[in-house]
């Protein structure tokens, strides 16, 4: 069932969608409004969190591209601002976060454009373009398109503005808008254009699974080597945008089920990682690693939350983000049937998910250990077990709690309500009982705490100096930390010279832009600072689209 108006229109997929946009809304309302007390600009910044969520809404809901773009640019303006709100240094953040995702909207005007003169149609559920033939144009649109839902979700190499944002940028702007909407829209709209508005063929599905795997790497690779708690989940986000792409590649059932429910789940799980650096950073003022430590103890609702999203994230059953990537893995390996140059690609990229799925435990293990298994350190400030106040936590115990709920009842409740309706009854190629799963990770549990209990072993605490190869070191000298755990990482051959390019903006196509004298002159130009030459643009741009539109 669908509920149609000629501008707007209710179907299976932008319906949880606009579900889960409007749980985040509620949660990240509940959140500010204990996080952001005290600061200023307090009304600026809850008018653009709802104007945001207004306009996620619209963009999720529309069945007009026009309409479409208008929401998905006025999302990039509420951005921008809202980016701006941070630290100091977070104007140049926001700059650029706005250049790239508004540059991208430039060119999927374009891809509009070009649909347009193919179809003759803005109404997505009349537009079903075929990317069989030999015409060039189809291929521009989809990638027009596709690259503005890239720059959205932070796909490489749209990427970058990301771990400055979730550095920089106010906390719950973080956990609203990088982590939760722009993944669910940019990949909403992916799924749309791959599923309803084109027919893609198999070189379509590989350069999407070059782009995944890509993604899921060279993200996670530069998780590991983090400092900043913020800024390691900020490339997670990037890394696991990867994941979603996979799974719409596969253009079969069981994959592109696997995307849109990792997209979901990546939402909840992702948003809760950030509220929880959020706690740490409401009672530490700092999210830098190496100034924390021993958190568990002390706020331990905040490290449970984070330990349950950390091992969603990672694909550890029975969570939600096992399920999903589990999904994707079947539609990679469903895919392995191919013949050619998609066989190959195909192989590669399950080999990619999977190593990445590994580098994603690894670190968190540092995460966690570094933030709330640790020793604490000199420069950590609380001592007394002290967790922060009921609203902050209701998000995190709320979306932890959804990890489980959608890892364990996976089939009865999101797939059964919001996937399949999607896709259709896709088959299972391999076998996973969550009931089962479950019940073996409690009798373990359980086994475990028996023996200890029973077994006459007693666990205590020895304090003694460090022994270090027959000499005593000062801990406070050689302590062992999370940020230590992957620092050789750098210095292994081909790795050490790519992180080095890497820290020089080598990869960032928005510092590459900046050296290309032929692109920022002209814009310079044209972007003089003077009102009336804004005006005239405004006016040109609203000539166009009326001659366009009669």
């Amino acid at each position: 069932m669908s509920l149609a108006y000629p501008y707007f229109k209710l179907g299976s997929l932008n319906s949880f969608v606009l579900l889960a946009i409007g749980m985040f809304f509620v949660l990240t309302l509940l959140y500010s409004f204990r996080f952001m007390q005290g600061k200023s600009r307090l009304f600026e910044y809850y008018t653009y969190i709802i104007l945001t969520g207004l306009a996620s809404a619209g963009a999720a809901f529309t069945n007009n591209l026009l309409i479409l773009v208008v929401f998905w640019g006025f999302l990039g303006f509420t951005l921008f601002m809202l980016v701006g709100m941070g630290a100091d240094k977070t104007g140049s953040v926001a700059q650029k976060t706005f250049i790239i995702v508004g540059g991208s909207d430039v060119v999927m005007l374009l891809g509009i454009g070009i649909i347009y003169y193919l179809t003759g149609s803005l109404q997505m559920d009349k537009i079903r373009l075929s990317l069989q033939g030999n015409s060039y144009l189809p291929y521009l649109a989809y990638f027009c398109i596709a690259i503005a839902c890239f720059a959205k979700a932070g796909a490489m190499p749209f990427h970058s503005w990301i771990p400055g944002c979730a550095q920089d940028a106010p906390l719950p702007v973080v956990a609203y808008l990088p982590a939760a909407l722009d993944k669910l829209l940019g990949i909403y709209l992916l799924a749309k254009i791959s599923i309803e508005l084109f027919i893609i063929n198999d070189a379509i599905s590989i350069t999407l699974m070059v782009i995944g795997s890509f993604t899921v790497l060279a993200a996670v690779m530069m998780a590991l080597i983090q400092h900043n708690m913020k800024r390691l989940l900020g490339y997670h986000a990037i890394s696991q945008v990867g994941y979603m792409v996979l799974g719409i590649a596969c253009a079969n059932p069981i994959g592109i089920a696997g995307g849109l429910f990792h997209m979901l789940n990546h939402s909840i799980y992702k948003s809760c990682l950030f509220f929880t650096a959020g706690n740490v950073e409401y009672r530490q003022k700092t999210t830098e690693l190496d100034d924390l430590g021993g958190l568990g103890r002390l706020m331990p609702l905040t490290y449970v939350a984070c330990l349950i999203a950390s091992l969603s994230i990672c694909g550890v059953p029975p969570f939600n983000g096992f399920v999903s990537k589990w999904l994707i893995y079947q539609g990679l390996v469903e895919r392995l049937s191919s013949t050619g140059l998609l066989k190959v690609v195909t192989a590669i990229s399950l080999i990619a998910a999977l190593f990445g799925s590994g580098l994603t435990l690894a670190s968190f293990m540092k995460l966690l250990h570094a933030v709330f298994l640790g020793q604490k350190t000199e420069q950590a400030g609380i001592e007394k077990k002290e967790e922060v106040p009921g609203g902050m936590l209701i998000p995190c115990v709320v979306l932890s709690s959804l990890c489980i709920i959608f890892g364990v009842f996976a089939n009865q409740i999101p797939l059964k309500f919001f996937i399949m309706p999607v896709v259709g009854r896709a088959a299972f190629i391999g076998i996973w009982h969550a009931g089962l799963s479950v019940l073996l990770v409690g009798l373990g549990l359980l086994l475990g705490f028996a023996f200890f209990k029973f077994s006459g072993f007693k666990i205590g605490v020895r304090r003694d100096s460090v022994f270090v190869g027959g000499e005593t070191a000062d801990f406070k000298e050689n302590a062992v930390t999370g940020t230590d755990f992957y620092n050789a990482v750098k210095e292994y051959g081909v790795l050490k010279k790519t992180y080095s390019k890497a820290g020089r903006g080598d990869f960032d196509i928005y510092e590459q832009a900046k050296k290309l004298k032929v692109f920022s002159l002209p814009l310079q130009f044209l972007h003089n600072g003077v009102l009336p030459t804004y005006l005239v643009w405004i006016l040109l741009g609203m000539l166009a689209l009326f001659f366009i539109l009669m």
